[in-house]
């Protein structure tokens, strides 16, 4: 092997070790990368759920869920027969362990749910849910996704099955993810894709398949990618998790106080939690409309269903327009929403 494949492959693991510190997890085997959260909750669907599960069994979803902790279980449905089972959240969208434990029977299997919603910017209470689910021999998947910048993520803490997340979430490039998953799950689990990387030796008869994490990464690797979300991990560490979350707490109080105080908005969501995750519309105004104006002012906010068409529905609105806020994020940044809001709002009145 020469200099420079050594040092990718130095590159790519190092970046596997330092996701495994960043989560606390107690095995860098039990990282996999994906090619995202979607590409991840494809696997656990195909390489767990659909050899283990059986016709009639139960997976419980929120109708917080993105689309991508959706569709994958119900292309399960489809081949399978199983049920898929919702939770609904309250008005301010948040979830109880009571209300899932009013849904679970014998025939449920997997719990799979989210950290945080990526449009109300509600707080799970993980840690029950999962106490609760393992007390019941369920397995429980967490779309890490909008929490993994926002709230510190121990899992061994937490002690779920899987976890999932994307690159980009966590200031990272786009194209890669993670799934965290426990050993004696992998180990059991059947490869997701076929190719190079993934196979201990391969003959015109047989073929057997290499321990994981590499069995789930079949083919030429992310290597970019993965180095880069590397590199995110040390910036975002090297700034100090506590630090990061404390800001964007302040600035999401300032900024749930300012919006607040404009009669024209609607705010969605628990307005007590000051997550960085604000949804709102504006009355007599569409969110594409309020989103294209303020862009011409320099703010940058997402308009639409947010992938999130079960949450729509169950709000009875068709879209939201929505702001986040990072560890960039200042309150001159709010300043200049608010400024611009009202600037939209004139026009429309």
């Amino acid at each position: 092997m020469h200099f420079l494949s050594n040092a990718s492959t130095e590159a790519f693991e190092g970046a596997r070790e330092k996701v495994k510190n960043f989560l606390n997890a107690n095995r860098v085997e039990e990282i996999v990368f994906t090619m995202g959260a979607t590409d991840a909750i494809n696997l656990v669907a195909y390489s767990y759920a659909e050899p283990n599960l059986i016709k009639d069994d139960e997976i419980i979803l929120s109708t917080l869920e993105h689309h991508s902790n959706i569709v994958p279980w119900n292309f399960l449905r489809e081949r399978k027969g199983i049920n898929i089972k919702w939770v609904d959240s309250d008005n301010n969208g948040n979830i109880s362990v009571e209300s899932i434990r009013n849904l679970v029977t014998k025939k449920t299997k997997i719990i799979a749910i989210t950290q945080m919603s990526n449009v109300l910017g509600s707080i799970i209470p993980l840690k029950e849910i999962i106490q609760f689910a393992h007390s019941k021999e369920i397995l429980v998947l967490v779309d890490g996704c909008q929490g993994i910048a926002h709230q510190e993520t121990d899992i061994r803490d937490l002690d779920c099955d899987f976890y999932v997340f994307s690159g980009h979430k966590l200031y990272g490039p786009t194209g890669v993810g993670v799934l965290y998953a426990k050993y004696e799950l992998l180990d059991k689990m059947r490869p997701w894709r076929g190719g190079g990387e993934m196979i201990k030796e391969v003959s015109k008869d047989s073929i057997s398949y290499g321990n994981p994490p590499y069995k789930f990464e079949a083919g030429t690797p992310n290597f970019v990618q993965v180095v880069g979300l590397g590199k995110a991990i040390d910036y975002f560490t090297e700034r100090n998790k506590e630090d990061i979350f404390q800001h964007e707490h302040s600035i999401s109080e300032y900024a749930y106080e300012s919006l607040s105080n404009m009669k024209a908005l609607k705010l969605y969501g628990d307005k007590n939690i000051s997550s960085p995750i604000i949804s709102f519309s504006v009355e007599g105004s569409h969110p594409h409309d309020i989103a294209t104006i303020i862009d011409n002012y320099g703010v940058a906010i997402r308009a639409g269903h947010h992938c999130a068409q079960p949450l729509m529905n169950f709000l009875g609105v068709t879209s939201t327009a929505r702001a986040s806020i990072g560890m960039y994020t200042s309150k001159e940044d709010i300043d200049n929403l608010i400024i611009s809001l009202e600037k939209a709002i004139k026009i429309f009145n």
